[in-house]
């Protein structure tokens, strides 16, 4: 009576602790079932994540390859962070559910466990409360019963158990492609890292170069302040060149008429001094006509050195002292009607033949003796005769301006000679 009451009360637990087994059984299959999506998805973000860092690869690509403008870099990189941002979000949303799913699903595991041996002792207190009958054939019954039972229970243990099996094989799968998965987001993270580092240089050179382009600015508008204060000075230097260029094109003119009325006063004087000179040789030829060894060439009056000096000599002969005072007086009569404003000058010209002195007398060469012979003419009209120094110039030509380019010796005699001419100084 009391085995068997204690038996049914077993037998009672056992087919609740059977149902509850294949209720935990079914929470651990959904759990499992809950587990592989979240593994799923946990995939599908990973994978998202992937593609954007290969988006990411190649925006930095880009950033080489091609000429792309702030605006545009900063826009594509503020999306792309913003998406890897959610997808990191998503992945440690989905982490969180699969560590719960699968703390769920160990709970389950556990309590089936619990069950399932729970199960196993009522088998056992049950076979002994039937062992302990007197009734062999009511024992043979109840063990058949129990040995059914135990035979459904382990036939179903064993199913849930091979369901197990197929849901801990589905669930390491999961895990190992969810450690596979890790490791590529691993070294996702790796290359975001290496991305985000040269986003940051990125920046930093796009600092730098707004940084240039603001200092560029500040100099363009310096430059054009400056621009603008040298198109100030420029107009106004434009105006003191204009008004420098009206007074030059003033004075210039002035300087004209003034040069024009200084050249018609010196063509004045200059016909003037030709009108002096014309009535001087004039003169002069009246009063040396039919003279041997003296003529009248042009504008010049020309004595021969045989008239005035010695051979080889410097030094005036009397009759070169007399011929030179007559031309002097006659000068001198000339020179008192030359208005003051007139500068004249009488230039006396020392010339000589092509034969070359013996160089050890007094003179080394021809040019020294023309050079002494106008001289001593200068000195003798100055310091005998009293013509005024500042009214004389002696010049000395040596053989260099030969009048008759022959060798005979007359051609020679008209090349040795004494010139004297009124000109302007």
């Amino acid at each position: 009576g009391e085995a068997q009451t204690r038996a049914a009360e077993l037998e009672t637990q056992l087919a609740a602790a059977l149902i509850a087994s294949d209720e935990l059984k079914a929470a651990l299959k959904a759990a499992e079932e809950e587990q592989l999506e979240t593994a799923s998805r946990l995939l599908s973000v990973e994978q998202a994540m992937i593609a954007a860092l290969s988006e990411r690869d190649e925006l930095a690509s880009s950033l080489q390859d091609e000429a792309m403008t702030r605006g545009d870099l900063e826009a594509r990189m503020a999306t792309l962070e913003a998406a890897l941002a959610d997808l990191t979000s998503q992945r440690d949303a989905l982490r969180n559910t699969a560590a719960e799913r699968q703390a769920e699903a160990q709970d389950l595991s556990s309590r089936l466990e619990t069950s399932e041996q729970a199960l196993a002792v009522a088998l056992a207190e049950v076979a002994a409360l039937k062992a302990g009958l007197g009734d062999r054939e009511e024992l043979r019954q109840q063990l058949a019963a129990a040995l059914a039972a135990r035979l459904a229970a382990e036939q179903s243990t064993q199913k849930a158990l091979s369901e197990s099996e197929r849901r801990d094989a589905l669930l390491a799968a999961a895990n190992k492609a969810l450690e596979t998965e890790e490791a590529k987001s691993a070294e996702s993270q790796r290359r975001l890292a290496v991305l985000n580092e040269q986003v940051a240089a990125l920046r930093a050179q796009l600092g730098s170069l707004q940084g240039l382009l603001e200092s560029s600015e500040a100099r363009e508008r310096e430059a054009q302040v400056e621009l603008t204060n040298l198109g100030s000075r420029l107009n106004a230097a434009l105006a003191r060149v204009a008004s420098e260029e009206r007074q030059r094109a003033a004075l210039e003119e002035a300087e004209r008429i003034r040069l024009e009325q200084e050249a018609a006063r010196l063509a004045a004087e200059a016909k003037q001094l030709e009108n002096y000179r014309s009535e001087f040789f004039g003169r002069l030829r009246d009063l040396l006509a039919d003279r041997e060894g003296v003529q009248i060439v042009g504008d010049r009056f020309v004595f021969s050195s045989e008239v005035l000096f010695e051979p080889a000599s410097a030094d005036l002969s009397n009759g070169g002292q007399a011929q030179i005072a007559n031309v002097v007086a006659l000068l001198q009569d000339v020179a008192a009607e030359i208005p003051p404003e007139i500068d004249w000058v009488i230039r006396v010209d020392g010339h000589t033949d092509k034969n070359p002195l013996s160089g050890q007398g007094q003179f080394r060469d021809n040019w020294e003796l023309s050079q002494a012979r106008a001289l001593s003419v200068v000195r003798y009209m100055t310091d005998s005769l009293g013509f005024a120094p500042n009214r004389l110039a002696a010049t000395g030509f040596g053989e260099y301006q030969p009048i008759d380019p022959g060798d005979t010796p007359e051609a020679l005699a008209r090349n040795r000679r004494i010139e004297l001419k009124l000109t302007e100084k």
